[in-house]
């Protein structure tokens, strides 16, 4: 009898689902601008994130752990308190948005001698293929867009343009899927944005809880 307690303990156990572990915003985050433009304001604090964005645009990217790496889910919480009109996130050069949060995978050869630290060279790597979810544009929740810029780059609609605070769950692996068929292969990189420059406009927003399971 205690063999069988002991067996059905075990089996529950391995049911159980992976814990998650948080992406802390701490000094593993580094700024990338984009060509000519002026760059926004991030604010690091641990467990949250505040951006700043008066006419600009940048990327504060980092590497996954390789820990990390085969995550198919992630959580967050954002809160705009100020944001842009929606755009249209399909035309390249009017396609500000309130904020964005990117996921970018390779395959393992690549995420071996890759470095995930820049995000510029990463992202335009043919084997990389990045899902970037956003707060912006109007369309309904879920669609996914061609990006404008990188062939390998998947645009997916979580809120439209407007101001609150809302907490996110999404499937990293069934968005990837819908987005480019099959299977994710390494997860290397995480970024947030955040784009005013088009509209010459202004964001106030906040990111935190983000983490992968």
């Amino acid at each position: 009898m205690l063999h069988r307690i002991l067996a059905a303990c075990a089996a529950a156990a391995f049911a159980l689902p992976v814990l998650a572990e948080p992406l802390p915003f701490d000094g593993n985050w580094r700024e990338q601008g984009f060509l000519r433009f002026s760059t926004n304001d991030y604010g690091l604090g641990g467990t949250a994130l505040s951006v700043a964005s008066d006419g600009t645009v940048s990327l504060l990217w980092r590497a996954v752990p390789e820990r990390m790496r085969d995550a198919t889910a992630a959580a967050w919480r954002w809160a705009v308190d100020e944001g842009v009109a929606a755009t249209d996130l399909r035309r390249k050069g009017g396609d500000d948005r309130n904020l964005a949060i990117y996921f970018a995978w390779t395959d393992p050869a690549t995420a071996a001698t890759a470095d995930p630290s820049r995000a510029t060279r990463l992202l335009r790597d043919p084997n990389t293929r990045v899902l970037v979810y956003v707060w912006g544009d109007d369309d309904p929740r879920g669609t996914i867009q061609n990006s404008p810029y990188l062939p390998g780059l998947r645009t997916v609609i979580l809120r439209a343009a407007g101001t609150g605070a809302h907490a996110e769950r999404v499937d990293l692996a069934a968005d990837y899927a819908r987005a480019f068929g099959g299977t994710p292969g390494k997860l290397v990189g995480v970024g947030v944005s955040a784009d005013s420059d088009d509209t010459d406009g202004r964001i106030r927003a906040r990111l935190s809880a983000l983490q992968l399971d």
